[in-house]
């Protein structure tokens, strides 16, 4: 049985018919669902482009291949498509593939709604548009129509969903909690049956779980933070206490989720209170260009460091490993890979209370939301106190193991196992009636 995966990210197809993506969802990522599935189809945008960029990273091929959606940014784009994404999204073939929606979205809103009646799906749950559409995370003049329309929305997708993956362990399943379903994969409210329907079904738990996109094997871990220590030697120690404390942040640049303005503000009041420090931000987008104009504008021309993208791995890995502390001040998150990232590389790190955050880091690394002055007051607290920063190390290491690889992975298995039977039954269902 094949799967259709109906997600928001934005792909690149090249002349020669290949597709490739700038930052997330690589080829590699799809191999998870091969386990189950014969074949992977990605229903998402595709944007054509004339060549293709050293960073990017190919998608297709393999099992795996796209349904694809006309292009376009941003919500009002997305009305004015809005006939053309339903036909393509009629002509996916939906009936005949299991149907997993990466939400929230506006293709899987699509989608849902034009599944056939009682076609099961699952849902992965990898944000929250309460976040997403807030009043500092956008300034869109419909933002409150869209904060209401897709909350209301998540909500009813995951109700009716035959199986639900979550990427964190208890935030958003407590804000979009999944519903019930029955034996067949057709959904009516509990206690009640389609007329002409044989009574003889039951009602079942939903199957949810909840397992990080993440995908941390050994080599994205140090041993310890003591080897990570000794492995750097003496030289290496004395260069480090010659040179600026330096912070790390990674995220995009395309919109002001990951929060660097507030970053860049709080350093340069760090900076003004007497901290030599610096930041190196990994992303890019449309806004990386105000990101580096701010940065002068706050006297850190010399202190704000933007590398672009960098390829995931190693050359990530390398930047972490020559930092001091990790910032990611996000407006709204899911589970953010990068932080894991850190963790999993023994650096300290400072989140803000919003997403999945407050499930990996305790309460002392973290600062609230848009809030200056605390996330300068926590980054000069952890810049002078090198016995916290070790032991917020230890810890985060010790968190960022629940992430192996061996441990998600057979949660996912699960997860897709269940939308392939509930699929199966369904289309079982379908040809006896028919």
């Amino acid at each position: 049985m094949n799967v259709t995966i109906a997600l928001e990210h934005r792909f690149l197809r090249t002349p020669d018919g290949s597709y490739w993506s700038e930052t997330l969802y690589p080829r590699a990522f799809w191999s998870r669902y091969l386990s189950v599935f014969d074949r992977v189809i990605i229903l998402a945008r595709v944007h054509d482009a004339p060549t293709k960029r050293e960073s990017w990273q190919r998608v297709d091929g393999d099992r795996v291949s796209f349904a694809p959606i006309p292009a376009y940014v941003g919500p009002s784009a997305f009305l004015l498509s809005l006939r053309g994404v339903r036909e393509a999204v009629r002509q996916a073939g939906l009936e005949r593939t299991a149907v997993i929606l990466r939400v929230p979205g506006m293709i899987s809103s699509v989608v849902s709604s034009t599944l056939q009646d009682g076609q099961p799906y699952g849902v992965e749950v990898i944000g929250d548009p309460r976040e997403v559409f807030s009043r500092r995370a956008m300034s869109h003049p419909l933002r409150l129509f869209f904060r209401s329309w897709f909350t209301r929305t998540l909500k009813r997708q995951c109700q009716k969903a035959a199986c639900s993956l979550y990427v964190t362990e208890r935030v958003l399943q407590t804000r979009y909690p999944p519903g019930t379903r029955y034996s067949a994969g057709t959904h009516y409210p509990p206690g009640t049956s389609k007329p002409g329907q044989s009574t003889q079904g039951r009602w079942e738990e939903h199957f949810s779980v909840g397992a990080s996109d993440a995908d941390m094997q050994d080599d994205a871990f140090v041993d310890s933070i003591s080897e990570k220590i000794a492995s750097a030697g003496a030289k290496a120690e004395a260069d480090r206490a010659g040179r600026r404390f330096r912070l790390i942040h990674i995220g995009t640049l395309e919109v002001l989720y990951k929060a660097p303005d507030v970053l860049l503000a709080a350093l340069a009041r760090c900076v003004a209170r007497g901290l030599d420090a610096e930041v190196v931000i990994i992303g890019d987008g449309r806004e990386r260009v105000r990101m580096e104009r701010l940065a002068q504008r706050l006297g850190l021309a010399d202190r704000a460091k933007f590398l672009g993208l960098l390829p995931a791995g190693e050359a990530i890995r390398r930047e972490l490993d020559r930092s001091d502390l990790f910032v990611l001040p996000s407006r709204t998150e899911g589970m953010p890979r990068a932080l894991i990232e850190a963790m999993a590389r023994g650096l300290p790190c400072i989140g803000t209370s919003v997403g999945g955050i407050p499930e990996l880091l305790p309460e002392v690394a973290l600062v609230p939301r848009d809030d200056i002055n605390s996330l300068a007051a926590k980054i000069l607290q952890l810049a002078g106190d090198s016995k916290l920063r070790m032991s917020l190390a230890e810890m985060n290491l010790a968190a960022a193991r629940r992430f192996h690889e061996s441990l998600l992975q057979p949660k996912r298995l699960a997860f897709y196992q269940c939308v392939r039977t509930a699929t199966e039954a369904w289309r079982k269902a379908r040809g006896a009636a028919a």
